[in-house]
């Protein structure tokens, strides 16, 4: 069932808000002792556990699919069935699939055969993802403020340092994870994926060169390192020492940030945020004074 609910400018006004609008509210009932109820169970407990899942629901075509639910995971494997034509299960899980690696809702409009032609259902898909990971290697004052600013931003941050002395509770307060470990080292066990950002801050050669030869062979949706433009010509050169391929050393962000002017950590966290969004959303970082660019985008085009 899908209610409607909205209320005119008039009224928003009247009680304090800025303008009025509308919200559509899907309302499904779930037997648990049913192939749906299993799907949804399943994935109120992937959920549960920080995995990422999809769930998508036929919201519209023929009477006998409507309802009908599939849980999709990551690498593709799905659970449930949507019935109808042997291929719509396949073709539904592939663009379930694609909507949860951009941690996107939304609908995507298939025909009954599987096909993309529109006109024959309509899937909602609901994503639920953990939130995407920074890593902050270098427990510097300015990693304090970058900390702060991927907080800000909805980021699961974690601090890694060799240094127990630098990488303390005390320090870095507002951080998820504080690690004491090589920075190489700590990437190597830890997950990662398409979403997750790495920020290296490190300023010393024993830790960039075995940590940005190892972060290239990942696929992560950032890696940046701080330094001035010396500090990047002479990281460059010791990678290139180490036979690192110029296509996986192009993927390196440095120096990190955009041309803010920024001067203190806090701006130089600016910055450097600012650079994470355009690379993740597909923004040019460019002012929008003048610019022609569309000001929001329709999901992002994230970018190695």
């Amino acid at each position: 069932m899908l209610e409607r609910f909205g209320y005119s400018d008039d009224d928003a006004f009247a009680v304090g808000l800025t303008c009025g609008g509308t919200i559509e509210v899907l309302v499904t009932p779930v037997r648990a002792h049913t192939p749906d109820g299993k799907t949804v169970g399943s994935a109120l407990s992937y959920a549960a556990l920080d995995e990422a899942v999809a769930l998508a629901r036929v919201i519209r075509g023929p009477g006998e699919l409507l309802g009908r639910l599939l849980l999709v995971h990551p690498d593709g494997a799905y659970e449930g069935a949507l019935g109808g034509h042997p291929d719509l299960d396949r073709t539904a899980a592939a663009e379930t699939r694609a909507m949860l690696e951009a941690g996107r809702t939304g609908n995507v409009e298939l025909s009954e055969d599987g096909s993309h032609c529109t006109g024959g259902l309509t899937l909602f898909v609901e994503t639920c993802v953990p939130p995407p990971r920074v890593i902050v290697f270098g427990a510097i004052d300015f990693a304090a403020a970058l900390v702060r600013a991927g907080k800000f931003l909805g980021y699961h941050v974690t601090v890694c340092d060799a240094g127990p002395v630098f990488a303390t509770r005390a320090r870095f307060p507002e951080a998820d994870d504080i690690v004491i470990d090589w920075p190489h080292q700590y990437l190597e066990r830890t997950a990662t994926d398409e979403r997750t950002v790495l920020c290296v801050l490190t300023h010393d050669a024993k830790f960039d060169v075995p940590l940005l030869t190892e972060a290239p062979r990942l696929p992560v949706a950032c890696i940046g390192a701080l330094g001035s433009r010396r500090t990047h010509a002479d990281r460059e050169r010791r990678l290139r020492e180490v036979d690192l391929p110029e296509r996986e050393l192009a993927r390196l962000r440095s120096p990190i940030g955009l041309d803010l002017g920024a001067r203190t950590p806090e701006e130089t966290a600016v910055s450097i945020a600012a650079e994470i969004i355009a690379a993740r959303q597909g923004g040019t970082g460019t002012p929008l004074t003048g610019s022609r660019t569309p000001i929001h985008r329709d999901g992002g085009e994230r970018r190695p």
